[in-house]
C-alpha cells in the first residue's frame, strides 16, 4: 500500500515538473514570437517610409515636369503667334512683289513689242544654246561614271560570288591499281588457260594488267565500270575463291552496290545545293556526276561550285535563284546519257522535257555553251557560273601539248580548204572562225565551205566535249588612197 502511495507521488512529481517546462517553454515561444512580430513590425513601418518617401519624389519630379511642360506650351503659343504674323508678313510681301512683276512685264511688253510668252521663248532659245555644249559634257562624263562603276560592281559582285566556289581539284585517272598480298594471286586470277581472267574482264568491262610486280592494273575510260572491276577483284582476292561463276556473282553484287553509291552521291549533291524530290532516274544521273570527269575536273565538284557561284549571283542580281539552281545543277546532265547520241547539250534538253522543266530552265541548258543566244538573265548567269567554275586556275587540267595538238588539228581542217585566208579555234576548241578571201570565194561558197569543214572534224574527232561551231566570215573592202 505504502508502495503504491510512493509510487503515485513519483509520478504527481514528475507530472508537476513537466508542467513547468512546458511553461517556461510556452514563454520563449511567446517571447521569440513578439520580438520576431516586433521586428516584422518594424521592417514594415521601414518600408512603408521608404515607400512614402518614393513616392513623394516622384510626385515632386512629375510636378516639376508638369511645370516644364506648362512652361514649353507657353513658349510653343508665343512662337506660334510669331510665325503666323511672319506668315501674314511674307504673304503680303509676295502680293506686292507679284503686283510689280505684272506691271514691269506690261512695261517690257510695251517698249520690246512682244508678248510674254514670245520673250520667254526667246530667252529659252538663248539659254539652250548656251547649255548644249554644258549638257553634252555631262552626259558623257555622267556614261563614263556609270560604266566606271558598273564595272567595279561587275568585278566585286563576281569576286564575292566566286568564295562560293574553289573547291580542290579531283585529278582525273584511266586506271586503277590494286595491291596484292602476294604474286601467287596472280596465276590464281589468270586461272587454268586463262579463264578466270577471261571472265571477269568479259563481266566488268575493263583491260586487266598483270604485267607489273605485285599490282594489278585495271584499265577503262567509263570510271563506273573500272570502279566495278576494282571492288570486285578486291572482294575476290579477299575472299580467295576465284573461278568464273564466283566472278559473276561478285561483279554483279559490286554493282548493284556502286549503284546505290551513284544513287546517294545524286541525292547529296541535289540536296547540298537545296533541290529535292527529284525524280529517281534524274537523282541516279546525277550520281553518275561523282566518276565522270571533264578535263580533269569531277563533275560532281565543278557542278556543286557553279551551282554555289550562279545562286550568289542570282541573289545580288534579284534574278529567279530556283531557275538558275536547276539550271546550273542540270547543265552537264547529257553527258552520263550514254543510251543516246547526240551533244550533251541536245541530251540534256531532251531529258528535261521529258520530264517537264520549266522552259526557262530548259533555255538555260541549252545556251549555256552558247550554241544558242543566251535569252533571260538566268541564262546569263548560268552560262558565267560555268565558265567561272570551269576557267577558274587549277579548276581543270589537261595535257597542254595534246591540247596544242587538238587546237591546231581544228585549225588545219579550214586552212588546207581553198581560198581560206586564216583559221582561229576559241573557247577551248569549241568554235573555229575561219576567215575567207572575198575575191576567190562567192557567199554560196562559204557555205559549202562550212559544210564540209563540219564533216572533216566529225571524222577527224569522234569524241569530244560538246560541239564544234564553225563560223565563217567573209568581208569584202574597196580602198583608195589619194595622192599628197
Amino acid at each position: 500500500m505504502f508502495g503504491s502511495f510512493f509510487k503515485q507521488l513519483f509520478f504527481g512529481k514528475q507530472v508537476e515538473d513537466q508542467k513547468i517546462k512546458l511553461r517556461q517553454e510556452a514563454k520563449e515561444i511567446i517571447l521569440k514570437a513578439n520580438e520576431e512580430a516586433l521586428h516584422i513590425k518594424t521592417e514594415a513601418e521601414r518600408q512603408a517610409q521608404k515607400n512614402l518617401a518614393e513616392a513623394l519624389d516622384v510626385e515632386k519630379r512629375i510636378a516639376t515636369e508638369r511645370q516644364q511642360i506648362d512652361e514649353k506650351e507657353k513658349t510653343l503659343s508665343s512662337e506660334k503667334l510669331l510665325l503666323e504674323k511672319e506668315k501674314q508678313s511674307l504673304t503680303d510681301i509676295k502680293k506686292s512683289v507679284e503686283e510689280k512683276r505684272d506691271q514691269i512685264l506690261q512695261k517690257l511688253e510695251t517698249i520690246a513689242q512682244m508678248t510674254k510668252d514670245q520673250a520667254k521663248q526667246l530667252l529659252l532659245q538663248g539659254w539652250e544654246e548656251k547649255l548644249k555644249a554644258d549638257v553634252a559634257r555631262r552626259i558623257t562624263q555622267a556614261e563614263e561614271d556609270v560604266k566606271r562603276t558598273v564595272d567595279e560592281k561587275a568585278k566585286h559582285l563576281l569576286v564575292d560570288a566566286m568564295r562560293y566556289g574553289a573547291t580542290d581539284v579531283t585529278a582525273e585517272y584511266t586506271l586503277s591499281v590494286v595491291h596484292l598480298p602476294s604474286d601467287e594471286f596472280k596465276g590464281r586470277i589468270i586461272g587454268k588457260e586463262g579463264r578466270n581472267i577471261r571472265a571477269f574482264e568479259v563481266a566488268t568491262g575493263v583491260d586487266v594488267d598483270l604485267e607489273e610486280e605485285g599490282v594489278i592494273k585495271i584499265s577503262s575510260f567509263d570510271a563506273i565500270r573500272r570502279e566495278v572491276a576494282r571492288t570486285a577483284l578486291e572482294k575476290l582476292i579477299k575472299d580467295g575463291r576465284i573461278q568464273p561463276p564466283r566472278i559473276e556473282e561478285i561483279v554483279a553484287k559490286t554493282k548493284e552496290e556502286v549503284e546505290k553509291t551513284i544513287f546517294k552521291a545524286g541525292e547529296e549533291l541535289a540536296h547540298k545545293v537545296g533541290v529535292f524530290n527529284l525524280p529517281v532516274e534524274l537523282i541516279k544521273l546525277l550520281g553518275r556526276f561523282k566518276y565522270r570527269f571533264s578535263y580533269g575536273q569531277n563533275m560532281i565538284i565543278h557542278t556543286l561550285e557553279e551551282t554555289r557561284i550562279g545562286i550568289a549571283l542570282a541573289h545580288e542580281l534579284k534574278a529567279d535563284v530556283n531557275v538558275v539552281k536547276l539550271g546550273c545543277l542540270f547543265h552537264d546532265i547529257g553527258k552520263v546519257i550514254n543510251d543516246k547520241e547526240g551533244s550533251h547539250i541536245d541530251l540534256g534538253v531532251e531529258l528535261l522535257k521529258k520530264y517537264r522543266f520549266p522552259q526557262k530552265v530548259i533555255d538555260t541548258v541549252a545556251s549555256h555553251h552558247e550554241d544558242v543566244p543566251l535569252n533571260s538573265l538566268e541564262a546569263v548567269i548560268v552560262y558565267i557560273s560555268d565558265a567561272v567554275s570551269g576557267g577558274r586556275p587549277g579548276a581543270r587540267h589537261e595535257d597542254f601539248e595534246e591540247y596544242l595538238k587538238r587546237i591546231k588539228t581544228i585549225e588545219d581542217v579550214a586552212k588546207t580548204k581553198k581560198g581560206v585566208k586564216e583559221a582561229f579555234a576559241l573557247q577551248a576548241g569549241r568554235e573555229l572562225r575561219v576567215i575567207v578571201r572575198p575575191d576567190e570565194m562567192t557567199d554560196d561558197d562559204t557555205v559549202i565551205l562550212a559544210a564540209k569543214i563540219k564533216q572533216e572534224l566529225e571524222e577527224k574527232f569522234d569524241v569530244f566535249p560538246g560541239q564544234i561551231k564553225t563560223t565563217i566570215i567573209r568581208e569584202y573592202r574597196t580602198e583608195s588612197t589619194t595622192k599628197i
